[in-house]
C-alpha cells in the first residue's frame, strides 16, 4: 500500500539525517519548545513502540476526564526516559522498523487502538507520517538543513482535511462543509479534497497547508486563502493531531 511505502520513505530520510548529526548537535534545542533534537527523537521512538504495543491489543485510549492532556503525557515520558543520544537513536530505529512490520502486516479492516480513537492500519501509518514530517522540520529547522517538500505530503493534507470535523467539534463550532485545492510541492500537480458543493474552501501552497495543520506556521503567515462562511474558522483550526 502507498502510504506504507511512503511512510518508510519519510522515516528513511529523517534516519539519513540523524544520523548526519554529531553529539552537540543531538543536544541543541529543537524547534519544538522544551526539547532537544534527542528529546523529539526519543518521543518518536516511544510512539512507533506505542503502535507496535497497539498493534498487539493493548488499548492506548486517553478518556475524557483523565485529568491530563495528550501533550502533558507525552512530555512526562519524555522526560522520564532522557538518555544517551546514540541509544536513543538506535531505538527509533528499532521501534520505527518494528512499527512499520505491524502496521503492514495488521488487519487493513480492524481499528487499532489509539489515543482520541481506534484507527484502521492506513490511517495511523498517515498519522505516523504526520508526525515525523513535522518533527523532521523541528529537527533541521535550528541547523539549517535542507528538508524540501515532497509529494508525501499529499497524505499530511488528506489528514488535515479529514480532521476538520473533530476540529470544528472541539471548538463547539458545529460540522460545515470546506473544500481545500492546494498546489502541490511540484508547483503543477493540484490536489483537491472535500465536495465540490462546498461554500467555504482554502486555497494555496500544499507545504503552508500542511505547516498551519501541524501548527509549525501561523495561519496569517502562510498565504492561504480562505473563502466563503467556514473557511477562516477552518484555516484556524486546521490540525493533524488529537489533543
Amino acid at each position: 500500500m502507498a502510504i506504507f511505502d511512503d511512510l518508510e520513505a519519510e522515516q528513511d530520510r529523517l534516519e539519513g539525517i540523524l544520523g548526519g548529526l554529531d553529539g552537540a548537535q543531538w543536544t541543541t534545542p529543537s524547534a519544538a519548545p522544551g526539547w532537544s533534537v534527542a528529546d523529539v527523537v526519543l518521543h518518536l521512538a516511544q510512539s512507533e513502540e506505542a503502535v507496535i504495543a497497539s498493534a498487539a491489543g493493548a488499548s492506548l485510549r486517553v478518556g475524557p476526564g483523565s485529568g491530563t492532556t495528550v501533550d502533558q503525557i507525552m512530555d512526562d515520558l519524555v522526560r522520564a526516559e532522557r538518555g544517551e543520544p546514540s541509544l536513543i537513536f538506535r531505538r527509533w530505529r528499532e521501534a520505527r522498523r518494528g512499527a512499520m512490520r505491524a502496521l503492514r502486516t495488521a488487519d487493513p479492516g480492524q481499528p487499532l487502538s489509539w489515543v482520541e480513537a481506534p484507527l484502521k492500519p492506513a490511517t495511523m501509518a498517515t498519522t505516523r507520517l504526520a508526525e515525523h514530517w513535522a518533527h523532521g522540520l523541528d529537527i533541521t529547522g535550528p541547523f539549517g538543513i535542507p528538508f524540501p517538500d515532497t509529494d508525501r505530503l499529499r497524505h499530511v493534507a488528506w489528514l488535515a482535511h479529514r480532521s476538520l470535523p473533530y476540529a470544528f467539534a472541539l471548538a463547539g463550532a458545529g460540522n460545515h462543509d470546506v473544500a481545500c485545492d492546494l498546489t502541490a510541492p511540484d508547483g503543477t500537480a493540484h490536489w483537491r479534497f472535500g465536495p465540490e458543493y462546498a461554500e467555504s474552501e482554502i486555497t494555496g501552497q500544499a507545504g503552508a497547508f500542511c505547516r498551519v495543520a501541524a501548527q509549525r506556521l501561523p495561519p496569517a503567515e502562510s498565504g492561504l486563502q480562505a473563502s466563503g462562511p467556514h473557511g477562516p474558522a477552518a484555516l484556524r483550526l486546521l490540525r493533524t493531531y488529537a489533543a
